[in-house]
């Protein structure tokens, strides 16, 4: 059995293939979540959404890329989205990662990659 982290807003560390160390921002109120990215004009790491099952990028000013996560962080999907989206919920998500666009590319992460966070 898994333990899993009781999430709270804050920042941690993000661990992939080809990353050891990415800064990451996790969000985890109601407010934060609404708020998301929104107003800015990029993102230094990667910005962890719990709970969430899909996310837009209304009012967004760059490009990015998303991996929806499942319960033991594993990639179940991602793709990349211009401002202006809206994604499909997926349904065994539990958790989202945003970044800019082509950075999950560059830190090996696809579905089927089991992530891990260091809070």
């Amino acid at each position: 059995m898994t333990t899993r982290p009781k999430w709270r807003n804050g920042t941690g560390t993000l661990v992939t293939p080809e990353a050891p160390e990415v800064p990451l921002e996790i969000v985890t109120s109601y407010r934060k979540r609404a708020r998301g990215l929104l107003g800015r004009d990029g993102v230094d790491g990667a910005f962890l959404i719990t709970p969430c099952a899909s996310v837009h990028t209304f009012r967004m000013r760059f490009t990015i890329d998303v991996a929806y996560l499942d319960r033991d962080l594993t990639v179940v999907a991602v793709h990349t989205m211009k401002p202006g989206r809206l994604s499909l919920p997926r349904l065994r998500a539990r958790s989202v990662l945003e970044a800019e666009a082509g950075a999950m590319e560059r830190w090996g992460v696809r579905p089927g990659t089991r992530l891990t966070v260091h809070i």
